[in-house]
């Protein structure tokens, strides 16, 4: 696997860092993971966007201009044979503060380092959107929004390991988060929408979550179907009482979820709205992917 370290490519096994990288110390960087649809980037220029909004938010200069980026995220898929007609990808972009001394002030740190990782992007298996899955509201509460803002993609992920180890010790397929109030945020690397009465609903972004990108293609896509759309404050007991549920992000698209805490959703299979969206989802993916590339 070639990956692109700093300001080149290196196979993996040279594709290393110094142990007083920051990002390895403290977690002190942030990141950003992509899919291509065959050589076409999915909601390329958002993803990027929020990666150098992430890093200016925690005052981490991004030592790539924006306008180098879609050259280099090419170059990464095009080196793995991946992001191909047969073979869409998966990319991962971290940016770390970098080297420096043992400390907290980011000063220590005189260049930030980069890392783009590119691979084959592994479906999930097609049983599971045709089945739906199961999933549980963790013990693990959402960090406050006034600790560490959730609109930060940061490389400090503790609090959604914590809630991941729930669902693989309870063998659900992830966790759903509570914040401090006890309503519903999201899942470990998800965002979560359910249906009620023909009303597509999700939590606020003030309940202390990211605001996924896939989230707002949904969003988009609901309105142009004409579905009511109601962001707000939700408890476990309100999921409960849905009569569908499905989760987002970039990777698995719209996945059903037919159990929360062993409870039936619904019917118990994915319902009638959560896949006309992911029909609607499949259909209008072109329109939200970059313009081919010509060689």
């Amino acid at each position: 696997m070639w990956i692109y370290l700093n300001d080149r490519f290196v196979q993996d096994h040279e594709a290393v860092t110094s142990v007083f990288d920051h990002g390895f110390l403290y977690g002190d960087g942030v990141f950003e993971t992509m899919r291509s649809y065959g050589p076409r980037l999915f909601m390329r220029d958002h993803h990027l966007a929020r990666l150098f909004r992430s890093a200016d938010a925690i005052g981490l200069r991004v030592p790539i201009p924006l306008a180098r980026w879609t050259d280099i995220l090419h170059a990464a898929m095009k080196r793995n044979g991946v992001g191909t007609d047969q073979r869409d990808a998966y990319l991962r972009v971290t940016i770390s503060r970098g080297v420096g001394d043992i400390g907290l002030d980011p000063a220590l740190c005189s260049s930030p380092t980069v890392v783009v990782m590119t691979k084959p992007l592994v479906p999930l298996a097609s049983h599971l959107y045709e089945q739906g899955v199961a999933v549980m509201v963790a013990s693990t509460k959402r960090n406050l929004p006034s600790a560490l803002p959730p609109q930060i993609k940061t490389t400090n992920f503790l609090n959604n390991i914590l809630a991941k180890r729930e669902a693989i010790a309870a063998n659900a397929f992830d966790s759903l988060l509570l914040n401090w109030e006890g309503h519903l945020t999201e899942g470990t690397t998800s965002n979560l929408f359910f249906i009620r009465n023909g009303r597509l609903s999700t939590p606020s972004l003030d309940c202390g979550l990211l605001n996924g990108i896939t989230r707002q293609v949904v969003m988009q896509l609901a309105k142009e179907l004409h579905l009511p759309i109601e962001e707000g404050h939700f408890t476990a007991d309100e999921l409960q009482q849905a009569d569908e549920c499905f989760l987002t992000n970039t990777s698995m698209e719209i996945m059903p979820v037919v159990a929360v805490d062993n409870k039936q959703i619904g019917d118990g299979v994915p319902g009638p709205l959560t896949r006309r969206l992911h029909t609607r989802f499949l259909e209008a993916r072109d329109r939200f992917s970059e313009p081919l590339i010509s060689s």
